[in-house]
Formats: structure tokens, sequence, C-alpha cells
């Protein structure tokens, strides 16, 4: 589902609704304050696209990046 383009991992998470997409952002949030790695993103009704980049490395993507890729995935519940 990840996709590398542009020095970032760039993934779109589709739900029914609104309220599934925002509750996918907030057990993220949580997995990324655990890692102080924090993602961008934009949430537009049901759809979630996250953008990962280690800004510490000079916005590339590093390790940190696909760890939370990985737990990104486990919060996906569509």
């Amino acid at each position: 589902m990840w996709k590398e383009q542009n020095d970032r991992l760039v993934c779109d998470f589709i739900f029914d609704d609104f309220k599934s997409a925002f509750t996918f952002m907030t057990r993220v949030a949580f997995e990324a304050e655990a890692m102080n790695h924090h993602p961008d993103w934009l949430n537009i009704y049901n759809k979630v696209t996250i953008h990962l980049s280690t800004h510490d490395a000079g916005d590339k993507v590093t390790d940190k990046d696909y760890e939370l890729a990985e737990r990104i995935d486990s919060c996906y519940r569509p």
C-alpha cells in the first residue's frame, strides 16, 4: 500500500465514513506520539492520506518512517 515518492512514504486509506476515518487518525496519533515521529496527513470525509518523512534527516525516508508505516497499517480497520 505504501509508495515511496518525492522522498516520502505515501499511502491513502479509505473508510466507510468520516467517523471511521477519524477513529483511525486517533489510533495513529497515539502510535506517532509514542515514537515521537509525526505524520503529515490530510483527511477529506472518508479518506486519509498520509505522508511520512524524517524531518531531522532532511525530509528523507528513514527506518523510522518504515516503522511508523507498519504501526499505521496495524491501526487500519476498513
